[in-house]
């Protein structure tokens, strides 16, 4: 199975975390997009994710490419999955 071309980087009882992945379950629906969420804390989490993201948590990523750390716009969003305007 091929990665979904969202990911959703968190911290376990983390509220932003859940917000975020939230706007990004939103998101994702609409375009026809899934999402993986993964636990930076997480023993099989790689680790460079947790070195590079670990004190901006959350932050989402599109095909590799930060799109937002603590909050996304959802048209911020949109924009990165479409490659252009929000519909």
């Amino acid at each position: 199975m091929e990665t979904p071309r969202i990911v959703v980087l968190v911290r376990a009882d983390c509220r932003t975390c859940d917000r975020m992945e939230g706007v990004v379950r939103e998101i994702g629906a609409r375009v026809g997009e899934e999402h993986v969420v993964v636990d930076v804390d997480a023993a099989d989490t790689d680790s460079e994710w947790r070195a590079e993201y670990g004190d901006r948590i959350p932050v989402t990523l599109v095909d590799g490419v930060e799109i937002g750390s603590w909050r996304i716009e959802p048209d911020d969003l949109v924009r990165a999955l479409t490659g252009g305007d929000v519909p």
